[in-house]
């Protein structure tokens, strides 16, 4: 397991203000509310326009990971990224403003964590920027029984997360707002689960510290570097581990649970060896899902750039 120095050209993800790209989101949501879905999209096409022109870095990610994921590149490849990106974040709004259509949501794999709700336990999911995590949030209200905390680092994107909040203020009910797990939080997440609640977790963004405890593993032909705070999670709080992915199909989206482990168990010898094996399964689910829905990866910055680990804290 290595620690990642940050190097100057290379910009955090919590460092992307992603609010600017949803400001004129309030109007256009008006425009969906009223007139339909495509006068909306018509309306999409100059706001796009302008930030791919304006945001030359989220041009550049977008284009390399277009070219990874195998999908079409160049400027009319990441219009459709940023697109997809604009309809992610309208569906989130039509669904915490009461207006989204659930009959469009098939639940996959999902029987092992109703079967743990009936028995009043709980799990750890790791969530990803794959699509629209919001909808397993939701899901929340819909299904009874099921209590879900979403750990997140929001303060750069507090716009967007108002503005939801005035939609419906249970969008920010379930969120616990972290930038790292202390011995408080693991207490309070024990907790959580011991009731039978599921905390979700992001898998796919390193943490937001100096010098973040990562894993590299192998996603779409090169390797990554993934947090391990999951799987560390998982070990400490002894409950099963799952992945959970929310993306968009053809009209409709698609949540898919898949078991990563029943149990967790970190040795004191090779424990990073276990670490990166827990990492490179859940990339390569990452991966699986992302080459079904290539347009859905959301994570607007430079997710191949891994510094090089501190000497002095080369494994922990």
């Amino acid at each position: 397991m290595a620690r990642m120095n940050a190097a100057p050209e290379a910009r955090h993800w919590a460092a992307i203000n992603e609010a600017s790209f949803v400001a004129g989101m309030r109007l256009l949501f008006w425009v969906c509310r009223v007139f339909g879905r495509w006068p909306f999209r018509l309306l999409l096409v100059p706001v796009l326009f302008w930030y791919v022109l304006a945001q030359p870095r989220a041009r550049r990610v977008s284009n390399d990971y277009l070219r990874r994921v195998g999908a079409r590149t160049g400027l009319l490849g990441v219009l459709r990224h940023f697109g997809a990106f604009a309809e992610a974040i309208l569906d989130k709004m039509l669904l915490w403003g009461g207006l989204f259509d659930w009959s469009r949501v098939r639940v996959l794999g999902a029987e092992p964590l109703l079967q743990r709700i009936r028995e009043g336990k709980g799990a750890l999911l790791v969530c990803s920027h794959l699509g629209n995590l919001d909808l397993s949030r939701a899901l929340s209200l819909e299904v009874p029984g099921l209590r879900i905390t979403v750990l997140v680092h929001t303060r750069h994107a507090q716009a967007f997360n108002t503005m939801l909040a005035r939609l419906d203020p249970r969008s920010q009910l379930n969120l616990m707002q972290v930038t790292d797990i202390n011995p408080a939080t693991a207490m309070q997440l024990s907790e959580r689960i011991g009731r039978g609640e599921f905390v979700v977790i992001a898998g796919d963004r390193v943490p937001v510290s100096h010098s973040p405890r990562v894993a590299l593993a192998p996603f779409l032909g090169e390797p990554a570097a993934f947090p391990v705070g999951p799987y560390v999670m998982a070990s400490v709080l002894g409950c099963p581990l799952y992945a959970m992915f929310a993306t968009r199909q053809g009209s409709g989206y698609e949540i898919h649970f898949e078991r990563l482990r029943e149990s967790v168990s970190l040795p004191r010898r090779g424990r990073e060896a276990a670490l990166a094996e827990l990492a490179g399964d859940y990339a390569a689910r990452l991966e699986y899902h992302a080459r079904r829905a290539p347009l859905e990866w959301f994570n607007f910055y430079d997710f191949w750039h891994h510094p090089e680990p501190e000497p002095a804290h080369a494994a922990h």
